[in-house]
Parts: C-alpha cells; structure tokens; sequence
C-alpha cells in the first residue's frame, strides 16, 4: 500500500494552470500588513473541544464589539482579532486575562511575520 501511494506521488504532475505564479505586489502586502496592524492573536490553551462560534460571540459581547471586530481561526485554538482602532486593542489587552468555558485565552499583539504555530 505505501508503494502504491509513493508511486502515486512521484506520477503527480501540476497542470499548466497550477504551474503559474502568483505575483502579489508590493502594494497588495502592504495593503495586507495595514489591515493587521490593530490585531491581537490569541490562543485558547486547551485540549479539550468547545464551541467556537460560542466563544466568539461571547468575547465580542464581553468586549462590547460585537461590530467592528473580524475573529479569523487561524490554527488549532488560535485566532487572529482584528479591531477597528488602536485603542479598542489596548482595551481589550489591558483588560484581561479572558477566558471561556473556564479556559484562557492568550493574547499577544499581531506582528509583521508571526508563525501561527509558534505562537
């Protein structure tokens, strides 16, 4: 079975469409750092499973956000928070520690080339 899937594999060939690049232009990355700069990553450490969609609505509630906040699941357990102003993300930071469904939430601010899993 394993030969079958290496054989598989060293068969695989990308179609022309898949061959070509994508170029992202200064502008676009610079557009994409700009709309992370007022975000915060956080992390739920946990193992156990829970709502996430639950969590996400009771934070934006107990931040009194509930628009002018984007929550993007970025890992296992992590998500990207990204706020509409500075100050909101200073609020939110200084505010803490939150949790949910009695697990932390950690947070550390966005940083141009963060890792999601050495977060």
């Amino acid at each position: 079975m394993a030969e079958d899937v290496i054989n598989s594999l060293e068969n695989m060939k990308l179609t022309a469409e898949e061959e070509e690049v994508i170029v992202i232009s200064d502008e676009g990355r610079k557009e994409e750092i700009e709309s992370c700069t007022h975000s915060l990553v956080g992390k739920f450490l946990t193992c156990k499973h829970f709502n996430k969609k639950a969590a996400q609505t009771t934070l934006r509630k107990a931040w009194g956000l509930e628009d002018g906040l984007q929550i993007v699941e970025v890992g296992s357990n992590l998500f990207q928070f990204k706020f509409d102003s500075e100050f909101e993300l200073v609020r939110v930071l200084k505010g803490g520690p939150w949790t949910f469904d009695n697990q932390v939430l950690l947070m550390r601010k966005w940083q141009p080339g963060m890792i999601a899993k050495n977060v």
